[in-house]
């Protein structure tokens, strides 16, 4: 979010132009993949799955209306229909680093740490690295980020249910 909105505003005015098409260029890993998800190149032979997903919905990814393709790509994986958490984990950038706002941001998050343990899910997933450090302090679960999950499940010792050949893909 930070190169596609604030770097062409922070770099000097003769590198704007240039800041402006590295912007442009920017995606997340999951809009990448997204957008190649219909083509040969993407690959589906998935060996394994978690059975539960429970998914947290970043809010730079909300702020920057590109939609959750990770979660989309969660999907892909056979039997995987994650189960989504829309509230705020709480850490905002910096807040909860600091002593001051560290017990606040606990509380703000709560409501997001307890729908994640409500799920009762093998695996948390996030594209926020904050939030899945957020979720390790408070709720005692560590979020993977959708592209790990994906990795995983190319494996067949990624995840305890296997994929075997005959399952569709």
């Amino acid at each position: 979010m930070m190169l596609r909105r604030e770097y062409p505003e922070l770099v000097a005015e003769p590198d704007r132009e240039k800041a402006r098409a590295v912007a442009a260029a920017v995606q997340d890993p999951g809009e990448f993949l997204w957008s190649i998800r219909n083509e040969p190149r993407f690959n589906t032979d998935f060996k394994s799955s978690p059975e539960t997903v429970a998914y947290h919905a970043p809010c730079h990814l909300r702020a920057q209306a590109v939609g959750f393709r990770g979660r989309d790509l969660l999907r892909k994986i056979p039997g995987v229909q994650p189960k989504p958490v829309m509230e705020c984990c709480g850490h905002d950038g910096t807040y909860a680093m600091k002593v001051e706002s560290f017990e606040a941001s606990a509380r703000v998050g709560k409501k997001a740490f307890d729908q994640m343990k409500g799920h009762d899910a093998e695996v948390w997933a996030t594209e926020c690295p904050l939030a899945a450090v957020q979720f390790e302090q408070h709720a005692g679960k560590r979020a993977l980020h959708p592209m790990t999950v994906l990795a995983r499940a190319y494996r067949e010792d990624g995840f305890d249910k296997r994929l075997d050949d005959k399952e569709e893909k």
